[in-house]
């Protein structure tokens, strides 16, 4: 028999990132949570998180995390259908979504949704090749991702394409691209990055030359632009960048084609859009809110 107070101990360092938060979050001190995680770990016979920084789930942990999360949502279904009373309680759902989506469409497709039902949201931001992870580790209930192949014990439904343009502003345009977009102005031209793992602008760089571009020093010294890059993780501040001359950047026609059409960006590529499928990914569960959540974001879902 699981203990689940050890289990909410487990859920909670990894969740909150950490044993000194989880403690907060728990009323309890570093030291009790570290004994419910060892104890734990005794009686599963295994490592179950990592001691690292932040704490990372084992493939053990990331099974009992995902069952832990679900007997919840299951739990405040029960509990909200054989007792009026508790309607009042909240639910958390922790959901993995990119930033594009979040900075978008998101919020309009669920607005209703969350003026009805005492839910609260737990939203994990990562890209939307990553986010699929999250729901794969056992960490969110859903997820918006690019992936179409669902997670074992897990659904997909398709909610749209976004449309990504390589764009910049018109000075920006005169200054490092005067005679067009090519290769040449690429070693000149600062261009703006989500993060790390954002391969959007190498996507379109490939598509646009028909060749790969390094966006980093080659070390076989082939020959290839060296892209001076700035990395922003904030889908506004990101907008924000390109539009104050600085860079050039992939933006979603949903954030960017407004500009567009009031000649504050230049679309550099107008025959050479990227597409990116969006699915939203769920546990097949029978829990009442997460069908009606994902059914808000499915026929809410407004993507171009």
């Amino acid at each position: 028999m699981l203990d689940y107070k050890l289990l909410q101990a487990l859920a909670n360092v990894i969740q909150e990132g950490g044993f000194d938060k989880a403690a907060l979050r728990l009323n309890l001190t570093q030291s009790a949570v570290s004994q419910r995680i060892k104890l734990l770990e005794d009686q599963m016979g295994t490592l179950l998180v990592t001691r690292t920084v932040p704490p990372a789930p084992t493939p053990e942990g990331k099974h009992l995390l995902k069952h832990y999360i679900q007997v919840q949502s299951l739990e405040a279904d029960l509990t909200c259908s054989l007792t009026p009373l508790a309607q009042e309680n909240f639910q958390v759902f922790a959901v993995g979504i990119n930033a594009d989506s979040l900075a978008t469409w998101f919020f309009p497709a669920v607005t209703l949704f969350l003026g009805e039902n005492r839910v609260l949201l737990d939203l994990k931001v990562d890209d939307q090749e990553q986010t699929h992870r999250l729901l794969r580790n056992g960490e969110v209930a859903g997820c918006i991702s690019s992936e179409d192949r669902p997670v074992q014990g897990c659904s997909v439904t398709p909610i749209g394409t976004m449309t990504y343009r390589m764009v910049a502003a018109p000075q920006f345009v005169k200054t490092y691209f005067p005679r067009g977009f090519g290769k040449n102005g690429l070693e000149k031209a600062p261009a703006v990055i989500f993060n790390r793992r954002d391969d959007l602008h190498s996507r379109f760089l490939k598509t646009y030359f028909k060749e790969a571009i390094t966006l980093a020093t080659n070390p076989k010294k082939v020959p290839a632009p060296k892209i001076p890059i700035h990395y922003v993780p904030s889908s506004e501040k990101f907008v924000g960048m390109i539009l104050d001359g600085l860079a050039y950047g992939m933006v979603p026609d949903l954030q960017g084609l407004a500009h567009i059409k009031k000649g504050l960006l230049v679309d550099l590529a107008p025959d050479t859009p990227v597409l990116v499928d969006l699915y939203w990914h769920r546990w097949q569960l029978s829990s009442i809110l997460l069908d009606e959540f994902s059914k808000a974001i499915v026929k809410n879902a407004v993507i171009c």
